[in-house]
């Protein structure tokens, strides 16, 4: 009988809360995406109940509304147009005039514009033409002036891909601690207005938005941006700060093991908390009239007594309500509102002081929720019952969703708690499922593991036709694979198990993924080493090319994981920082098919090619390279970037075999830079075959110039031979 057979029902009941309590918890230690998106939408909800009041705040929008676009036209309007809105602001005594517009192009309606874009035989048929459109007002100009008057801001945008343009820095940066310059990720790119537009205006501030995956809601904004080097604000920022008079911002950030931490800027008089990412929690108030002034009603002469007093001394904020000019965005209160009034909001936020924030403990404190919800529950049930614990689960969630709504509204805290919630309920379900379905017969505790990895096309061929599923095999000519990790040893000493089987799983998955992504199929994990084959069950006609590209990528894979310090070595400070593995590789006839008895066996591939591929796996280490190949697979996939290692001796094999360091692509192959080191290369072979030490020690010279780092150990191993020549010779 079973150790479970001699434990009570109760005990056990409480043994597989507890497992389910520390899964839920390792979950939120985890906090994947789909956690993540939950959590959001709860602090949307939290917004809902309670927005922020709307206060007479000295902010306003002036709209591109349907009503101005049915009056002045289709956008976009010429610059003589803006420039008329921008002196109507200034004339009222607007604070400050930001633009959620980018004036990326000279205006194509401007004169100037239209004598450049007349037709050669326009021109001719009238010459002075060309004369009279230069001769009228440039409408750029027009608006340069208007802004250079006011004190006015235009805005830029983040783009993906890189284009040279980048945006004036206006605003003065002062930082106490680290720049945020190294804090945060840089941008590709940015569009902003052209560069007399630039030159002209008070400010420049990034009009960009973060929208989350979760429904393209904006919740947070960036209020600093980085090129890698310059610092610049957010529109919301430079109006502030131009509203002000200020001639620059200060910005806070905090000394950690990581470099810093950004929290906080300082614009004048506010201080604003911002997140490590430069990001600012937007308290959002319901989308309401009284924030906006159409631009129809503002130049409107008739209408100034009206619209002045509600310009004057404000921050003006200018875009578009529109639905066709698609600048429309979802907010936490559910409501599609201008991405204009977005900035509008962030700006009375900041000079109402009503704040959001998620502090550095709110992580841990929902952790400590969950266990500590989750624990008196797992108490309570074996003792008292369901309908006890259903009520202390009750009980526990008011308190913890309460008094995290209590927390938000009182604090501005954004505390989760929903999840510990969840936690609660899901614990008490899991309970009470075992205290009334448990019976005496026991579900079997594991299920026995796949003992081998199929390819996808190995198991849609035995899901089609399953009579292959017997003994027997083929030869057939292969490219084999073995790939290992070095030194495993000593990193398995800086691991306790648990976490040694985490490194695998990280580490063999994305390898185990570039062989299949590239045809191949993986016949057995071998410890901390994958042995996988090409050219079976599934015919592969460049079957050497699709291994030695599959192990190129595995290479990248292994150097990415590194960078990232996904296996944690680097913030662990563990004497080994970074994985290294080593692959080798063989073309050659084998022996392929399903071995082993009747009623068990495994798709595998035997056969002195698999042998050879794996003592050359072996060898990579005296080589000097992660990746060797054997003469053959460097015959069958010829358009590679190789090196020879010269005539190695292998195990088992009673001549040398002739070996090759694969280090790159096609494109490696075709760069100038690799074709000078392959001609010092085959010169210090031959100087090396032909026992010539002098010609060897200066072709070696050259090769060391002209090879990248990642060589150095390879013509090590190669200087060694080349100074056995020279002790042979003196």
């Amino acid at each position: 009988m079973g150790f479970g057979h001699f434990m009570g029902k109760r005990a056990r009941v409480a043994l597989v809360t507890l497992a389910a309590l520390a899964s839920l918890a390792g979950i939120r230690a985890i906090d994947p995406p789909f956690l993540q998106a939950v959590r959001e939408l709860s602090f949307d909800y939290y917004q809902r109940l309670a927005p922020r009041g709307y206060q007479d705040s000295p902010v306003r929008v002036v709209d591109i509304d349907d009503a101005s676009l049915a009056l002045y036209g289709q956008w976009p309007w010429p610059r003589d147009r803006m420039a008329e809105i921008v002196n109507t602001l200034n004339s009222m005594d607007a604070a400050a005039i930001a633009f959620d517009v980018i004036f990326a192009e000279a205006d194509r309606s401007s004169p100037r514009q239209l004598a450049l874009s007349l037709p050669e035989s326009s021109i001719a048929a009238s010459p002075d033409l060309k004369a009279a459109l230069k001769s009228l007002p440039d409408t750029d100009e027009l608006f340069a002036e208007a802004l250079a008057e006011a004190p006015s801001i235009l805005g830029f945008a983040i783009l993906p891909s890189a284009t040279p343009q980048q945006p004036q820095l206006k605003a003065g940066m002062a930082h106490v601690g680290p720049s945020p310059a190294g804090l945060l990720a840089p941008y590709a790119s940015a569009l902003g207005a052209i560069l007399p537009l630039q030159e002209a205006a008070s400010g420049v501030g990034s009009v960009s938005l973060s929208a989350d995956d979760t429904g393209g809601i904006v919740r947070r904004i960036p209020l600093l941006v980085t090129d890698g080097t310059e610092v610049f604000p957010s529109l919301a920022v430079e109006a502030l700060r131009v509203a002000q008079g200020a001639t620059g911002l200060i910005t806070r950030a905090d000394e950690t093991g990581k470099g810093g931490a950004l929290n906080g800027i300082r614009v004048g008089s506010f201080s604003v908390p911002v997140t490590e990412t430069g990001e600012f929690w937007v308290y959002y108030d319901w989308n309401r009239p009284e924030r906006y002034v159409s631009v129809a009603d503002l130049l409107d002469p008739q209408k100034h007594l009206k619209v002045q007093p509600l310009i004057d001394g404000q921050i003006i904020f200018i875009g578009t309500s529109a639905a066709g000019l698609f600048d429309i965005r979802s907010t936490p209160l559910g409501e599609q509102v201008p991405g204009v009034s977005i900035h509008a909001q962030a700006a009375e936020q900041i000079i109402s002081g009503n704040f959001l924030s998620r502090p550095d403990w709110a992580e841990g404190a929902e952790i400590i929720a969950v266990l500590l919800a989750g624990l008196v529950l797992v108490a309570l049930l074996p003792l008292t019952g369901g309908l006890i614990t259903g009520a202390a689960a009750v009980c526990l969630t008011v308190l913890m969703f309460g008094g995290s709504l209590l927390l938000f509204v009182q604090n501005g805290l954004l505390i989760d708690g929903l999840y510990p919630s969840i936690t609660a309920f899901v614990v008490f379900a899991i309970g009470t499922s075992m205290l009334y379905v448990m019976t005496d017969r026991e579900k079997r505790f594991v299920r026995q593991a796949f003992s081998q990895y199929l390819s996808p096309d190995l198991v849609s061929q035995l899901e089609q036709q399953p009579d292959q599923l017997v003994l027997g095999g083929e030869l057939r000519p292969m490219t084999i694979l073995f790939m290992d990790v070095r030194g495993f040893t000593p990193i398995s000493e800086q691991l306790t198990p648990t976490e040694l089987v985490h490194f695998l799983n990280t580490l063999l998955s994305p390898l185990s993924d570039a062989i299949q992504a590239h045809g191949g199929t993986i016949d057995k994990y071998i410890g901390d080493s994958i042995m996988a084959f090409w050219n079976a069950p599934v015919r592969v006609e460049n079957h050497a090319a699709m291994a030695c590209a599959a192990s190129l990528k595995m290479l990248d894979v292994v150097d990415q994981l590194n960078a990232e310090d996904a296996f944690g070595f680097k913030a662990r400070n563990f004497k080994t920082q970074t994985v290294q593995i080593g692959i080798g590789l063989n073309t050659g006839e084998a022996c392929v098919g399903n071995m082993g008895s009747s009623q068990r066996f495994n798709y595998s591939v035997i056969g002195d090619a698999v042998n050879v591929a794996s003592r050359i796996e072996s060898s990579c280490k005296s080589v000097g390279a992660d990746l060797v190949v054997s003469e053959d697979t460097r015959t069958q996939a010829p358009d590679l970037a190789y090196l020879e290692a010269g005539a190695i001796p292998l195990k088992g094999k009673s001549r040398p075999v002739k070996l090759f360091a694969l280090i790159g692509d096609q494109e490696l192959r075709r760069s100038e830079a690799f074709r000078t080191l392959e001609l010092h290369h085959m010169k210090l072979m031959d100087a090396l075959d032909n026992r010539k030490p002098e010609a060897a020690a200066a072709a070696l010279s050259d090769c060391r110039n002209a090879a990248p780092p990642e060589l150095t150990a390879f013509y090590d191993r190669l200087a060694e031979r080349a100074e056995q020549l020279e002790t042979a010779a003196a």
